[in-house]
């Protein structure tokens, strides 16, 4: 788990996620919220200097498709 301090206005949850994990921070939002009770509370934008602790980063998945790469065509 990591902790930020909010230093920036406007800053969702949504936002630090995908900052912090890419595309894949969208599966932690619901995390996110159990590690940080009251946060919604406060509305979507987290207020300045709040500290918010997110979940580690997701594990890959072993299984998903990759794109495949033809060097004919």
């Amino acid at each position: 788990m990591q902790s930020f301090t909010i230093a920036r206005p406007n800053m969702t949850l949504d936002l630090l996620l995908f900052q912090a994990y890419g595309p894949a921070g969208q599966s932690l939002l619901e995390q996110a919220l159990v590690l940080n009770p009251g946060l919604a509370d406060l509305g979507p934008m987290i207020p300045l200097g709040a500290t918010v602790t997110i979940p580690d980063r997701p594990a890959a998945d072993p299984f998903r498709a990759r794109p495949v790469v033809s060097l004919f065509g």
